[in-house]
């Protein structure tokens, strides 16, 4: 009995001392990598003389006791400046699950993969790696994206589709060539091969994902693209000018590839703008512009040539789609409507939304009463112009693409403001930045509520991530407006989050998610969360409930974000705007304040409070792209 107690006893010992070994090659590792990527000092907490990794920025362990305990399994090192090699030394990381080094400037190959068998998730893009894509992958790889980089060779067809778990397969913005015979991983939910030089017929398998996910690959046919009978030579691959990395190309190239403008059949044609007055059968508002596309191979989904429009809001600068389509673009974001890009021209920075199809419940364009629908909505958006309104410029409309052209608001959102920067050493939102960002976007839904009655509209999606900072800090309200185009399945998304108001569950959807009392319920949660520094999710819906019954039992402070309470003197602003919450969430719709009445109470409150602290010039600092949804 003593020997073997003894023997347990050693076994643990063992086991303890190979943990703590395998920690200290983890940190080497680590260490290493720094020392030859972080040039620009952004990894400067990552201390040798710590007794682990575990604690630094951006790594994350395994927990005590597990089969990975000490290890280090997560490493997100988004956005920092990293140059340099990042292989084969991160390879050494072999519990890695997640390894995310999105936006940097990192280099070289990218090889070893095999050795980390444990990774799931991978995201490379928006980098400067080269070479060829491995042929050895991790066998239980979720989602593998190696976008905007400068890898060259064929995909490696065979040892992708042997991956029975890839969900995600991004490739896009390379330089590739080759064919995609062979290529068809079973479970594929997500995937692009766009911008590279990729030649011959699209595997069945793939059609699904349609044009966009190939477009400019004019050597592809077949699937959603041109019949292979009328395919064309291919393009080489693309390339960069000598001294010209790829975050210059990726600024050049992303808004062809990922905007789809035209809606030709493998790549965007030729573009010829004009004016016309008038249009046979239909009447054009002044300045607006016909803009029309045609597919250079004769067929396509306009059956070889089709019209879309280019609307130019009264009042502001006129352009064509061709210098949206020349401008360099960076993406946003998804959200429930689309995807939104950053586009510079060279006078002008906008934000373009690309509407998913069901987001506009298939309206075509150019004819029948889904497109009159779609323009009928936008010409009434696009005539609201209010200080605390994300203003529409101009969208194009035709049978496959709605687009819309808004200003670009360079503050991010209240999202990322308010929860994007969680790190040790973070500048909190203040109270007195919080009231004038709420006050903002009251003042903005009441003007939508109390102008636009013709049609008469609501926001219908109210939430943090809706609500932008334009350069001057001032709040304003985006997607407006959408909600009246939604289709079911996106109707059904939209009312699923924590800011639904109660009737939405047993309300006709698109009349109760478009009703006015809706959009108070909802922006009486988004006041909530200022106050409560709580993240809004569709998991845990019942912000307004949990409120009310800390009040109930009188513990109302409570209810306030920590980092409010480090203020003084504000006690008495944040329990009237609490108060203000709470009439906005009341249960019975016909019992809530009006807009207009939100707006004066937040504006009475905002009139008796103190300077900011801060100035809204730094609000850039909190600001996070990925958070802004527009």
């Amino acid at each position: 009995m003593g020997q073997r107690r003894h023997l347990a006893c050693c076994w643990y010992l063992l086991a303890a001392a190979l943990t703590a070994a395998a920690t200290a090659a983890d940190m080497a590792a680590l260490l290493q990598f720094k020392a030859t990527a972080d040039l620009a000092g952004n990894l400067a907490t990552w201390n040798a003389s710590d007794v682990s990794p575990c604690g630094w920025p951006g790594v994350e362990c395994g927990a005590a006791g597990g089969a990975a305990s000490g290890r280090v399994i997560r490493l997100v090192l988004e956005r920092l400046s990293l140059s340099g090699a990042a292989f084969p030394v991160l390879a050494a990381l072999d519990q890695l699950r997640l390894l995310s080094l999105k936006e940097n400037l990192l280099s070289g190959g990218v090889s070893d993969l095999s050795r980390l068998a444990a990774l799931k998730f991978l995201f490379l893009s928006g980098n400067r790696f080269s070479g060829e894509i491995p042929a050895a992958l991790p066998p239980r790889i979720y989602r593998l994206d190696l976008s905007d980089n400068n890898f060259t060779g064929e995909i490696p067809a065979v040892g992708l589709t042997r991956l029975p778990h890839l969900l995600t397969l991004r490739l896009d913005r390379n330089r590739l060539g080759g064919g995609l015979a062979g290529l068809d991983p079973p479970g594929l939910t997500d995937f692009n091969v766009s911008l590279n030089g990729l030649i011959g017929p699209v595997p069945p398998g793939l059609g699904r994902f349609g044009v966009w996910a190939f477009a400019g690959n004019p050597g592809l046919c077949g699937g959603p693209l041109r019949r292979c009978a009328a395919a064309v030579a291919a393009a080489p691959p693309v390339t960069s000018s000598p001294g010209v990395g790829p975050v210059v190309r990726r600024r050049r190239m992303t808004w062809l590839a990922a905007a789809g403008l035209a809606a030709a059949a493998a790549a965007v044609a030729a573009f010829w703008c004009f004016w016309r007055k008038a249009a046979a059968g239909s009447k054009l508002l002044e300045g607006e512009k016909i803009v029309y596309s045609s597919s250079p191979y004769g067929v396509g989904p306009y059956g070889g040539g089709a019209a879309g429009r280019m609307v130019v809001a009264a009042g502001t600068r006129r352009f064509e789609l061709e210098e949206l389509l020349r401008a360099s673009a960076v993406m946003l974001g998804k959200g429930v409507y689309g995807t939104t890009y950053k586009a510079v021209m060279e006078d002008a920075t906008v934000a373009v939304k690309r509407l998913r199809e069901a987001a506009v419940g298939g309206a075509g364009g150019g004819g029948g009463s889904g497109g009159r629908e779609f323009e009928h909505v936008m010409a009434a958006v696009g005539r609201v112009r209010n200080a605390h309104v994300v203003s529409l410029r101009a969208y194009y409309c035709a049978r496959d693409e709605k687009l819309l052209v808004y200003d670009y608001m360079p503050g991010g959102s209240l999202f990322s403001l308010l929860h994007g920067n969680r790190a040790p050493g973070r500048t909190p939102l203040d109270w007195a930045t919080r009231l004038k960002i709420a006050t903002g976007a009251a003042k903005g839904l009441a003007y939508i509520h109390e102008q636009c009655l013709s049609p008469k509209l609501a926001h219908g999606n109210i939430k943090s991530s809706n609500i932008l900072i334009d350069d001057s800090g001032a709040a304003r309200v985006a997607e407006f407006g959408l909600v009246a185009l939604i289709g079911s399945v996106v109707a059904a998304t939209a009312r699923g989050n924590g800011y639904r108001a109660p009737e939405l569950a047993v309300a006709e959807p698109r009349k109760a998610a478009t009703s006015h009392e809706a959009d108070v319920f909802s922006f009486g949660v988004l006041l909530l969360e200022l106050l409560t520094g709580k993240l809004v999710t569709a998991e845990s819906p019942e912000l307004p409930q949990w409120v009310q019954s800390v009040v109930r039992e009188e513990w109302t402070s409570e209810v306030f974000d920590l980092d409010l309470m480090k203020h003084k003197d504000i006690e008495e602003e944040l329990v009237a705007v609490l108060q203000i919450a709470m009439a906005c969430t009341t249960t019975a719709p016909e019992q809530r304040p009006t807009m207009a009445d939100v707006a004066k109470m937040l504006d009475e409150v905002h009139d008796s409070s103190p300077p900011s602290h801060d100035s809204f010039a730094s609000l850039s600092d909190f600001a996070c792209d990925a958070g802004s949804s527009y």
